[in-house]
């Protein structure tokens, strides 16, 4: 169907909203937002560990932790904080009823496919860093006045600097959390892009990214949420027949308002094409089919074709504090194994998440008929996420591993794992270790003339 939002279009939404979430644009009271800072972290996390396990936040650092060694914006692989710890147990097919209840559907689905090789190691958890002071400042004026717009498509009254709703009611507001974090604001990365397939044959990718996100600025902090949300370039060097390709795109603060903007150069034909309807089910540029343009961290984009709600909060093996996982000393070689990396190079922890449920509504369409997200309550963010076909079956499942950037003092996403469960292919995204930098970040070498049509042709000419 046509993604134009015709005035039927929009009374749907707006009603879909309506429905799902009841009183859909009521505020936090005060006394609520007071728990900010209090009995919530800042960004509306339980600061309390539990007995099962789930860390205290501690909150202790902010940048580079003591003892570490690391040149910030310069691209250097971030260390590991906690690189001589070892892990509390190792989840196995053979003992995976004892921890069932802390699994996702997905993990479940990888100990069903691969008993004998997939394996969950389970470190301590640590929720040892924090934002800057001007992100509580600005998620504490989001708690208070953020709501979501009529058409359930854009956030109103919400500043810069941090999640609009550090205290989400319902499953709109905590999708629009995980697509408006507090994150770097600019971005320069040659990633590698593996395609494994199931007989452990890998088809390679490879991309210069850019990307830029000023509304995540330390100078933008209190000022009104509108306008860019973010920008990327991605210049594609591998595979050789695509090389030369270069995307551009352009991400509104609110759907309703601005329009999702993509072009592409071709460099056999010289010429810059924008490219229609870009975002949902399209397939993402060098993916090879493995994923959707929205299926990048999980979900991006417009949620404005799944009817959203909150599953609850539960406690889950999470990926987290991946630093292990982008080391210089992992090399491809033995991370990428047959159906899935190697677990060695894996840390999972015990959190607290959000259980977000999206389903397909009637009449309109996508390749998944229904999306289950996992989303960590300290940072807002998507770590894992399975997505079912038209049929209901579980088809995908995905995982992001986040670190701390200690020049940007916020969650980086690092490599994305993609699973196909009927194919028994995956994808593994955003690679930087066999790279000689990792992830440059909050850098002053990017500005908004990297970005549009014309940034797409002087790159690729």
């Amino acid at each position: 169907m046509k993604t134009t939002l015709t005035p039927r279009v929009l009374a749907v939404l707006a009603a879909g909203v309506l429905a799902t979430t009841g009183a859909a644009w009521a505020k936090v009271s005060p006394e609520e937002a007071d728990k900010l800072g209090k009995t919530l972290t800042c960004t509306g996390g339980e600061k309390a560990g539990s007995a099962s396990g789930v860390p205290e936040f501690t909150g202790k650092w902010l940048g580079t932790p003591p003892g570490i060694d690391y040149k910030p914006h310069t691209g250097q692989h971030p260390p590991d904080p906690y690189k001589n710890e070892k892990p509390l147990f190792t989840i196995t097919a053979e003992n995976l009823a004892q921890y069932a209840e802390r699994l996702t559907e997905g993990q479940k689905a990888m100990f069903a496919k691969y008993p004998k090789t997939y394996r969950i190691p389970v470190y301590p958890g640590h929720r040892d860093f924090r934002f800057p002071d001007f992100v509580c400042e600005s998620a504490k004026k989001n708690a208070l006045n953020a709501t979501l717009s009529a058409d359930g498509l854009g956030v109103d009254h919400a500043v810069k600097g941090a999640i609009p709703f550090p205290i989400p009611k319902n499953g709109l507001e905590l999708a629009f959390n995980n697509l408006l974090p507090f994150r770097s604001f600019n971005e320069s990365t040659i990633r590698d892009n593996a395609n494994v397939l199931s007989d452990g044959n890998i088809a390679w990718g490879r991309t210069h990214n850019r990307s830029m996100a000023l509304l995540n600025s330390p100078e933008e902090a209190g000022k009104p949420l509108e306008g860019k949300m973010a920008q990327g370039m991605n210049i594609t060097i591998l595979p050789e027949r695509e090389k030369g390709i270069v995307g551009v795109n352009q991400e509104p603060v609110h759907f309703g308002k601005d329009k999702r903007l993509a072009w592409s150069y071709d460099p056999g034909t010289r010429r810059v094409r924008q490219s229609p309807g870009y975002g949902f089910d399209m397939s993402f540029p060098g993916s090879g089919g493995s994923i959707t343009v929205d299926e990048v961290r999980l979900f991006n984009g417009t949620g404005e074709r799944y009817q959203w709600k909150i599953v609850g909060k539960r406690e889950m093996y999470i990926p987290y504090n991946a630093y292990r996982l982008h080391s210089p000393n992992v090399k491809y070689a033995d991370l990428l194994k047959t159906g899935h990396v190697n677990p060695e190079h894996m840390r999972y922890e015990l959190h607290r998440v959000w259980v977000l449920e999206g389903t397909l509504k009637e009449g309109f369409r996508h390749l998944y008929g229904k999306r289950v997200m996992y989303i960590d309550e300290d940072t807002h963010l998507m770590m894992m996420g399975e997505n079912y076909d038209a049929r209901g079956g579980l088809w995908r499942t995905g995982m992001v591993n986040y670190f701390y950037a200690y020049e940007a003092n916020t969650w980086q996403a690092g490599v994305g794992l993609y699973h196909d469960l009927q194919t028994g292919s995956y994808l593994a995204f955003n690679l930087v270790n066999e790279q000689r930098g990792g992830y440059t970040l909050n850098t002053g070498k990017i500005n908004e003339k990297d970005f549009g049509a014309e940034a797409a042709r002087r790159a690729g000419l």
